[in-house]
């Protein structure tokens, strides 16, 4: 009964349109420790903030669990969220799966969308080589192939995409789950056609969601199954994405192709350099893949030369023909000279560095994920940072108190920030017990002093 009454209070407290019960997704989750005075601290325990979201994912109420989902995806992308996952992670994972799975409940295109965003950040905050890694891969892998394969329409839910990519990228063992991986979401826009299927065409924003994820997993693999029929198909289907209207969707295909070459896709298929009559049958075979593949590349660098000076059209934006010119021009010359991009970025102090096409895709696709909480998980998350061999240099100013940075100080420091406004009560209330303690003493001397 206690439960039950404390959901609905947690419901209620979520579904307040209320600006003050509102959750920055900027917000930490851990209980921060403001200094007072001596050695008397205000603590912001936000754990119970989460809590209180955990609880209303059993709500009846889809608007609530949306609401609780929000908060949720909001405080695992901004910071690491070891210390709730140690203690939740099971309830989380589980009531997560319920708003995919089929048939468990009524849930929205949002609800689904958000739950299978947090089911990929629970991932990405245990990390590679934890058994609950592995656990929401098993669990997870198998609820989003049943949806994404029973659904015709995902447009309005590449986070299902999204999250087989990176729980597969966590918790997937070997390549042949990496394969699967990539075939599903292959089959979201290639779907195997049977009598009571219907093929419905995929739009643009859903072809490239598929694309990228699939990119994504691509470039974690350094073996590939020799089927030349695959990748020949493969390579032609990207290659026509080249030809289409849609920026982002020619983006997301010139970026597969680049990881697809980059990986020697092609020179796996060259058979050695002997006479035809020495040659046995495999090897014909392999050398014929590797001509028409040779053929299909000479498409593509031809494809990838006119985009990288394609002239802006009316309506055009300039920002998609820029990122697309500088895609196809780092892809050009990666084709005549076989240098790959290298990327810096700034973390905090540090810098983040990629020299390969893998690299780089492994990179856009985890902020994409991420968000701004991107930049937090490179300094805190190590998984990611053994991802990308990176290891941040420690700033703090003590073992307690890290170094502030200047939205932090206006946020923690400011007399009108909610932690000064705090500490003023605080100090007031101590104030007012001191004094009380004081007058008690007084009190309590006077008596002794009578009995005396």
């Amino acid at each position: 009964m206690g439960k039950r009454n404390s959901q609905r209070k947690n419901a209620a407290m979520l579904d307040s349109d209320d600006d003050s019960s509102s959750v920055s997704s900027s917000s930490t989750s851990r209980t921060d420790h403001f200094s007072v005075s001596g050695n008397e601290e205000v603590h912001f325990d936000q754990d119970a903030l989460l809590d209180q979201a955990l609880d209303a994912l059993d709500e009846k109420r889809s608007s609530t669990r949306e609401r609780a989902l929000s908060v949720i995806v909001g405080a695992f992308s901004s910071n690491v969220q070891h210390q709730f996952v140690d203690k939740k992670f099971a309830t989380l994972l589980h009531l997560c799966l319920a708003s995919i799975k089929k048939g468990s409940k009524k849930a929205s295109a949002k609800e689904i969308a958000l739950a299978s965003h947090v089911i990929g950040l629970l991932s990405l905050t245990v990390g590679c080589g934890d058994n609950r890694a592995r656990e929401i891969f098993e669990e997870t892998a198998r609820p989003l192939d049943e949806f994404l394969t029973s659904k015709s329409d995902l447009t309005r839910i590449p986070s299902l995409l999204a999250c087989l990519a990176i729980i597969t990228f966590v918790g997937g063992n070997d390549q042949e789950e990496t394969e699967k991986s990539m075939d599903i979401l292959w089959r979201v826009i290639h779907p195997r056609l049977g009598s009571n299927v219907v093929a419905v065409k995929p739009s643009a924003p859903l072809i490239t969601a598929v694309i990228s994820a699939w990119s994504f997993l691509l470039s974690t693999m350094s073996e590939f199954k020799l089927n030349s029929k695959i990748w020949q198909n493969s390579i032609s289907y990207l290659s026509s994405l080249l030809d289409k209207e849609d920026r982002p969707m020619r983006i997301a295909a010139g970026e597969a192709l680049a990881v697809i070459f980059e990986n020697g896709i092609i020179e796996k298929f060259s058979a050695d350099s002997k006479g035809a009559s020495e040659m046995i049958q495999e090897e014909i075979n392999l050398q014929e893949s590797y001509i028409h593949l040779q053929g299909l590349k000479g498409k593509v660098v031809n494809q990838v030369k006119n985009l990288s000076v394609e002239a802006g059209g009316k309506g055009s934006a300039k920002k998609d023909l820029n990122n697309q010119r500088n895609l196809f021009r780092d892809i050009v010359e990666f084709f005549e000279y076989g240098y790959s991009p290298e990327v810096s970025m700034k973390i905090g102090g540090d810098s983040l560095q990629t020299s390969s096409w893998s690299q780089m895709i492994q990179l856009n696709f985890l902020k994409h994920f991420l968000g701004g909480g991107f930049i937090k998980h490179m300094q805190e998350n190590d998984f990611l940072q053994d991802v990308f061999n990176f290891t941040p240099k420690r700033r703090y100013l003590n073992d307690n108190e890290h170094r502030m940075s200047s939205g932090e100080k206006r946020m923690f420091k400011s007399p009108n920030s909610v932690q000064n406004k705090a500490r003023t009560q605080l100090i007031n209330k101590q104030r007012l017990l001191s004094e009380g303690r004081n007058l008690g003493h007084y009190t309590a001397s006077m008596v002794d002093d009578e009995a005396f």
